[in-house]
């Protein structure tokens, strides 16, 4: 399953759109004022299904995923020198991007490749190809997207 990511050019607050293989929304992120980046998720019927907070005052960039209000997890960024490094902490994922921090891949605890990250170049805006091998996979995978492009934009 592939998703495409695409934040919208013109808002106050991050908000993405995000697209199935036939240009159908699938997801819409709209950002909140709050301390830190926060990232409401809703389905295509406008029902919020998930949440991503950026924990303020930490060494390393750190991430709140909610499910619904359900606290569910950490995505961490770990101390690395040439490639970006993210941990998951609620279902074991490691994320590990490439040199430019435009390609990314989720593996399992086993190494077992999840889904890959691209970004696509020249583009107005932000804009991410995440291709889910198994679609159930897909919301974590776009909340992490979102956990790494918001940890890109305050790093900026």
């Amino acid at each position: 399953m592939k998703l495409l990511f695409r934040q919208r050019m013109f808002s106050w607050f991050d908000s993405y759109d995000i697209f199935d293989e036939s240009e159908n929304t699938v997801y819409i992120v709209k950002g909140e004022l709050a301390w830190g980046h926060c990232l409401k998720i809703f389905d295509a019927e406008d029902r919020e299904v998930g949440c991503v907070k950026e924990r303020v005052f930490t060494f390393l960039p750190k991430f709140e995923i909610y499910m619904s209000d359900k606290y569910i997890g950490c995505i961490e960024k770990e101390f690395s020198l040439f490639s970006p490094k993210y941990n998951i902490d609620f279902n074991g994922w490691h994320v590990e991007g490439d040199f430019f921090e435009w390609d990314y891949t989720i593996s399992d605890a086993d190494g077992v490749r999840i889904a890959t990250v691209s970004k696509e170049l020249f583009r107005l805006t932000d804009t991410y190809v995440i291709d889910v091998e198994n679609p159930s996979d897909a919301l974590y995978a776009l909340m992490l997207v979102l956990a790494v492009d918001a940890e890109k934009c305050s790093a900026q």
